[in-house]
């Protein structure tokens, strides 16, 4: 798996390297000297003088490589989207606008600790210094620019921590989703839908009308979606791919090997973010280095310092702690609609005006609305109802990933830990490693303290279910140096036994926990784990909900010759949803297209079936091993016939799309992967294979440590493992990493697509630290000089 640098042990012990001749670049507000080595996976490792300097040059680089993208992320985050893509945006502004940080901008600062606010305005100076060095050498706009026929803009420091709603925070979507099944009269569906963990019966909370709106999410949908520039305006790609509940990709797995268990003798930590798959990739790996500061990892392009990764003395990975951080909150309005009755009076609703520019048309004002709890996002004029969204996102502190500038500095556990003790957003599974040889688990983030209901439907804004401020760090549990030798998180629930749930209730909706599943099995089986045995890890695709929900069909005889073909082929199958196997495209076809709607038709009554696409596959797997809790009389014969039912059916639906000799299916002739661009819609073929990444085959599904979320009607992957980190903690130039599809955010760059291929192959590329190493391995150089 690690074939593609066998020559690193020549690359970081070899003869020293003469540097390939630096390209000099005379840079306005940097104070001194500074130099970017460029190596040959496209990874920058920067170095300056100065910590102040090191973070101007961090965005500058930032810009050089990934200018098209961040610029976008600020537009749509502060929404000024229509000022350049015209009046089909000015929805999508106010959306954006809704969701911003409105609160205290002293306190916003003062919670992330002293040194943040002058990193992020050095690194937004970088930013603005090379979108001046651009205006002097137009030829090297990136061409999205070119094609809009718009410039790039200046940023300020406040616009990094004042966009929210590009985070991973939740659970409003369910909310609504629960409330519909309770208006259609029962709330049952969820062990259908999504299951809660640990069990828990949800509530209508009392005075609650739980039919909502068709459209009452309709601005949160837009305003967090994935950008996508269409000629006929947002609305035309608002509506999300079918994906069951539990196939959600902002998963991750991590895990950290301590020393008596690693084969180096020295920790192991790994890490692999999942995310939705966008050109360029949400991730963006880059090294630090200036007097105070050392550290190399991922973290988003438009963000300062490093989220993911390590520095001289410990690493640091994380997935997310899938905590409830929303609320929706549902208000009874007076005639006029102004005012919202709140405990024995009312308020008004605050109203804020805001100009929109539009491109080729008039600026439009548009009104913005709030209550105590948050922006307005709906208004129901005839039943006088207004619903407004509680989030974590509008607490001070929460801008996404800006805590981890006070943790990558630390030296040990106690400052680690002290450090997270600022981390509100996302909420994560913090997990760490040191040279001395601790590994530990610290799940942190700002997650509400609901006195009296449990967050799993909206409430009236009446002032009856309020927030009692936020559960502190040390009320959440932690592990150290547990006894069996290694740590592993993938989202699912992992508080421990006696932890009191019942009366804190962080949340119900934990991630399936199937990946978590066979990474414990694997992990747990071998004396010792190396770096080569977590690459591996990272890249399995043995499915264990897959091997529990055919366990049964072993019984299972059939008169229909196409369900004997797919019992046959299944009985011989272990498992692997690998992309050659004609089991796995079997499997993958019966899941997603038969049994899983049959089961939800089967287990929920009409009404309820309509709001949902497919039962859970934790609702699957349930049904299958124990079909007596689902079904009153004859629960086994009616799961095997249904098992027979549509196993036969998803045989011929087979033959149809792969043909009639099934040892030649293969599950990667069905599943692929696209890193679409935001402007594919509006591209012609020729420009879209330039500026898309793929197709490209893929393996694996969603319930597997390799995920691969995939849209339902066609197969195609749209999340899964972004970048991919293994750190061996102290030996740190044998580190290796991977990003898809590639480095750098411009079409025309060599790197923009060059570990697509490697990252399908579960090849990795060494992540460098020591300078000796990188110069070994360096392909471009800048050299940054200060401008007069």
């Amino acid at each position: 798996m690690r074939r593609w640098y066998l020559g690193l042990a020549t690359l970081v012990f070899g003869a020293a390297a003469a540097l390939p001749p630096p390209e000099t670049m005379v840079v306005h507000g940097l104070r001194a000297p500074a130099e970017i080595l460029v190596d040959r996976w496209g990874v920058p490792h920067l170095y300056a003088g100065s910590a102040d300097d090191l973070y101007f040059a961090q965005g500058w680089n930032a810009a050089r490589d990934r200018l098209f993208q961040i610029d976008l992320w600020r537009r749509r985050g502060l929404g000024r989207l229509a000022e350049v893509f015209g009046r089909n945006y000015v929805e999508d502004d106010r959306a954006a606008r809704l969701l911003l940080y409105r609160g205290d901008m002293h306190a916003e600062w003062a919670a992330y600790g002293g040194e943040t606010r002058n990193i992020a305005t050095r690194f937004t100076a970088g930013i603005n210094a090379y979108v001046d060095w651009l205006a002097q050498h137009p030829e090297k706009l990136p061409p999205e620019f070119r094609i809009q026929h718009y410039a790039p803009s200046h940023w300020t420091p406040d616009d990094l921590i004042r966009i929210r709603a590009h985070g991973l925070s939740r659970n409003v979507d369910s909310e609504v989703a629960r409330a519909q099944g309770a208006c259609r009269g029962d709330l049952a569906l969820d062990r259908v839908r999504s299951p809660l963990s640990p069990p828990w019966s949800a509530l209508v909370p009392e005075g609650l009308d739980p039919c909502l709106p068709r459209d009452v999410l309709r601005l949160y949908n837009l305003a967090t979606r994935d950008f996508k520039l269409s000629a006929e305006g947002p609305s035309a790609h608002l509506t999300e791919p079918t994906l069951a509940a539990d196939e959600r990709y902002d998963g991750s797995n991590n895990w950290a090997i301590s020393p008596s268990r690693s084969a180096t003798g020295r920790p192991i930590l790994a890490n692999d973010p999942h995310r939705a798959y966008t050109e360029p990739s949400v991730r963006y790996l880059v090294g630090l280095e200036a007097p105070g500061v050392h550290v190399v990892g991922a973290n988003e392009p438009q963000i300062p310092g490093v989220s993911l990764g390590h520095n001289e003395n410990i690493a640091f990975g994380y997935t997310i702690f899938p905590a409830d951080q929303e609320d929706l909150y549902v208000y009874e309005l007076d005639p006029e609609l102004t005012r919202y009755r709140y405990r024995t009076g009312w308020e008004s609703i605050r109203t804020i005006e805001e100009t929109i520019n539009v491109r080729d048309a008039s600026a439009q004002t548009v009104k913005l609305q709030f209550t105590r709890h948050g922006p307005v996002l709906f208004v129901d004029a005839a039943k006088h109802r207004a619903y407004a969204l509680r989030s974590a996102w509008f607490e001070p502190g929460t801008s996404v990933y800006f805590g981890a500038l006070a943790y990558q500095k630390a030296r040990n556990l106690p400052e680690y830990e002290r450090a997270i003790e600022r981390w509100r957003a996302p909420t994560l599974n913090h997990l760490y490693a040191d040279t001395r040889g601790t590994i530990a688990w610290l799940p942190a983030g700002f997650i509400p303290r609901r006195r009296n209901w449990d967050g799993l439907l909206p409430v009236p804004g009446d002032g009856r279910f309020e927030w009692d401020g936020a559960w502190n760090h040390r009320e959440l549990p932690r592990r150290v140096n547990p006894p069996e030798g290694y740590l592993s998180t993938s989202n699912e629930l992992n508080l421990p036994a006696g932890y009191p749930y019942a009366e804190r209730r962080l949340g119900f909706e934990w991630t399936s926990p199937f990946r978590h599943f066979r990474i414990d099995e694997v992990l747990s089986k071998r004396a010792k784990v190396s770096i080569e045995d977590s690459e591996r890890l990272q890249n399995d695709v043995v499915s264990v909900a897959a091997k529990r929900i055919l366990e049964p069909c072993r019984d299972i005889r059939s008169d229909d010759a196409d369900t004997r073909v797919a019992l046959s082929l299944l009985s011989r199958w272990d498992g692997s949803v690998s992309g050659d196997s004609a089991a796995a495209a079997l499997y993958e076809t019966w899941m997603t297209h038969h049994l899983r709607p049959a089961v939800r038709t089967l287990l929920l009554p009409p009404a309820q079936a309509t709001g949902v696409d497919a039962a859970s596959i934790d609702a699957v797997v349930g049904f299958s091993e124990h079909p007596e809790e689902w079904l009153a009389e004859h629960a086994k014969e009616r799961r095997d016939a249904l098992f027979g039912q549509t196993l036969g059916a998803a045989v011929r639906e087979l033959r149809t799309r792969l043909g009639g000799d099934s040892s030649r299916w293969r599950w990667d002739a069905l599943q692929y992967n696209v890193s679409e661009h935001p402007f594919s819609p509006i591209l012609t073929a020729s420009e879209r294979a330039r500026f898309d990444v793929g197709p490209i085959p893929k393996d694996g599904d969603g319930s597997v440590p390799n995920q691969s979320a995939f849209r339902a009607a066609d197969f195609r992957q749209i999340g899964g493992p972004s970048v991919r980190v293994v750190m061996d903690v102290g030996s740190w130039d044998a580190s290796v990493a991977i990003n898809h599809p590639g480095q750098s955010g411009n079409p025309e760059d060599p790197h923009y697509r060059d570990l697509a291929d490697f990252w399908r192959r579960g090849e990795y590329f060494p992540l460098l630290f020591t300078r000796s190493a990188v110069e070994q391995a360096t392909e471009r150089v800048y050299r940054l000089v200060p401008g007069r």
